[in-house]
C-alpha cells in the first residue's frame, strides 16, 4: 500500500512539475509577444514599463522552472531519505534569491511609473527594493548559520566514526 502511494504522489509531483514548466513557457512567450507587438506601437512611453515587466515574467518563469525542476529531481527521480540539511539550504537559497530578484524588478517597474506620474508614490516601490534588499541580508545571515551548523554536524560525525573504530 504504502508502494502504490508513494507511486501516485510521485505521479503527483511530476504532473505539477509538468504543469508547471508549461505555465511558465506560456508566461515567457506571452512577455516576448508583448514586446514585439507593443515595439511599433505609437505610444512609446508605456514601452519601457511593459519591457520592465516583461524582463519581470521571464524571470518568475525561470523561477518556476527551477521549482518544477527541482520537484522532478527531489520528488521524482531522488529517494526521498536521502536529504540532508546542505540540500536544503541550496533550495532555500534559490527561491529566496528568486523571490528577492522579482521583487525588487517589481520595484523598478513601479519606480518608473511613480516617477512619471506622482512622486508620492515612490514610497511603494522604495519600500519593495528596502524589502528586496533585507531578504538577501536574512539570507546571508541564514547561509553564515547554516553553514556553521553543517560544519560542526559534520565535524561530529566525522569524531564519532573516530571513536567508532577505536
Amino acid at each position: 500500500m504504502e508502494n502504490i502511494c508513494n507511486k501516485v504522489l510521485t505521479g503527483i509531483h511530476f504532473l505539477a512539475a509538468a504543469i508547471l514548466v508549461l505555465i511558465a513557457l506560456v508566461t515567457m512567450g506571452w512577455s516576448v509577444f508583448e514586446i514585439v507587438t507593443n515595439f511599433f506601437a505609437e505610444n512609446n512611453e508605456a514601452f519601457l514599463p511593459l519591457l520592465l515587466q516583461s524582463v519581470g515574467a521571464i524571470i518568475i518563469a525561470a523561477a518556476i522552472i527551477d521549482v518544477a525542476r527541482y520537484m522532478i529531481e527531489e520528488e521524482v527521480f531522488q529517494e526521498k531519505e536521502l536529504r540532508e540539511p546542505k540540500e536544503a539550504r541550496r533550495t532555500i537559497t534559490k527561491l529566496i534569491v528568486i523571490i528577492s530578484i522579482a521583487v525588487s524588478i517589481e520595484g523598478l517597474v513601479y519606480i518608473f511609473k511613480a516617477g512619471t506620474s506622482d512622486l508620492q508614490l515612490l514610497i511603494y516601490p522604495a519600500a519593495l527594493i528596502f524589502v528586496s534588499s533585507l531578504s538577501i541580508v536574512a539570507l546571508g545571515i541564514y547561509q553564515k548559520l547554516s553553514v556553521s551548523v553543517e560544519d560542526k554536524t559534520e565535524r561530529d560525525r566525522l569524531m564519532h566514526r573516530e571513536t567508532d573504530r577505536r
